[in-house]
């Protein structure tokens, strides 16, 4: 079953809670993280992780609890950096989400643009599982663009304009 994406709910729109919604869909709970993580509120984009979520770039080393990537992003965001995506598709299956995005990575003056397939399971409005996967040639023609870009502004990845 496919999910059409919709424009995710922020926090403005539900009264304060700890915890995300239980209604909301997998497909409406993965779009709000990613939004939470784009405008760089960690408190709430934390709150749509399950206490023992599983976060894995395949490749590299998992990292296991929120509280864990909590400190990973929060020292990103710490040290000037950011974070902006582009969802090219979204569709769910049951409780798993997938994507394909754009994704940005900002750290200080080097933006890095890399494309991404993700897979998010969530249970009980929360996300349990986020598994990423990309192409290390292509991160790291991003990053040969990006630092470049440090150094000639006009090669730096593009974000996008927010409307």
């Amino acid at each position: 079953m496919v999910e059409p994406a919709g424009k995710p709910e922020i926090a403005a729109d539900r009264p304060e809670t700890d915890q995300p919604p239980v209604d909301l869909s997998p497909v409406l709970v993965v779009e709000r993280f990613m939004e939470c993580l784009r405008r760089g509120d960690l408190d709430e984009a934390m709150a749509l992780l399950a206490e023992d979520v599983r976060y894995e770039n395949v490749g590299l080393p998992t990292v296991h609890g929120r509280e864990r990537v909590r400190r990973l992003f929060g020292r990103a965001y710490d040290d000037g950096g950011g974070f902006d995506v582009v969802i090219q598709t979204i569709c769910a299956d049951g409780a798993s989400v997938l994507t394909e995005r754009t994704d940005f990575l900002t750290f200080r003056k080097l933006r890095i643009q890399l494309w991404v397939c993700g897979r998010f399971d969530v249970r009980d409005g929360q996300i349990v599982l986020w598994r990423d996967y990309f192409d290390f040639v292509n991160f790291s023609k991003g990053l040969v663009r990006g630092l470049l870009g440090v150094h000639l502004p006009g090669l730096r990845a593009t974000l996008p304009s927010r409307a």
